[in-house]
């Protein structure tokens, strides 16, 4: 396990790793939100994943009467719009292809990486891998919503991609009906969602886990 500006976790088989998960946290938090979960998902002894958890910048946050803290990037309003700094999303999704482009350079087949995001983190998430170059293996967007939909005009390499969509029935930060406005407007461009809704919050619960582990070790199997 090492510290950067991503905190790394290796296989514990100390094996080669030859697939990866990428995390991103949400709005707030930092790489170590989602730590805790690895162990969790209680993957079979054999799955030589690395997880990448990387760090949002510090930010000026308009709606949070502009104090600085991790943000992948600013928004500009809460209302079911939500009105974002689309240049420095776009900074934000940049910087998660060149970690994916950074694990196929080092010998991890495209296919064998999945990106996974809550809230904040998710809305990077989705259109770090729908806009990415080469099919990867698979998205998980948790209590989360479509940033900037137009930036999935001419994207074409995932078009077939694996996507799972996770939100709770009482969220109140990110509505769970904004979160089904993205499913609508992705299926409308030809994308197939498995989605699953919880009876929680804006969080994640121990039913969930379960689901995310199947996900995952269905996409890196």
């Amino acid at each position: 396990m090492t510290q950067r500006n991503e905190l790394v976790v290796e296989p514990p088989s100390g094996r080669p790793a030859n697939a990866c998960v990428l995390i991103l946290h949400g709005l707030g938090a930092d790489g170590h939100d989602f730590e805790p979960l690895v162990p969790q998902l209680d993957l079979p002894d054999d799955a030589d994943v690395r997880f990448i958890m990387p760090h949002a910048p510090q930010l000026a946050v308009t709606v949070n009467n502009g104090m600085t803290m991790p943000a992948w990037y600013d928004i500009l309003s809460m209302d079911l719009g939500r009105q974002v700094d689309t240049a420095q999303l776009d900074q934000s999704v940049e910087r998660i292809q060149a970690l994916i482009q950074a694990q196929i350079d080092q010998g991890i087949d495209s296919r064998r990486i999945v990106v996974a995001g809550f809230s904040q983190g998710g809305a990077v998430a989705y259109q770090a891998a729908l806009t990415f170059a080469q099919p990867l293996g698979g998205l998980l967007a948790m209590s989360t919503y479509l940033a900037n939909t137009q930036a999935l005009a001419d994207s074409t390499s995932n078009r077939a991609l694996p996507v799972e969509v996770h939100h709770g029935t009482a969220d109140p930060v990110v509505p769970e009906s904004l979160g089904r406005d993205s499913i609508r407007a992705l299926e409308a461009r030809g994308y197939e969602i498995t989605y699953r809704s919880y009876e929680m919050g804006h969080a994640l619960c121990p039913e969930q886990l379960g689901d995310i582990s199947r996900f995952l070790q269905a996409r890196l199997r």
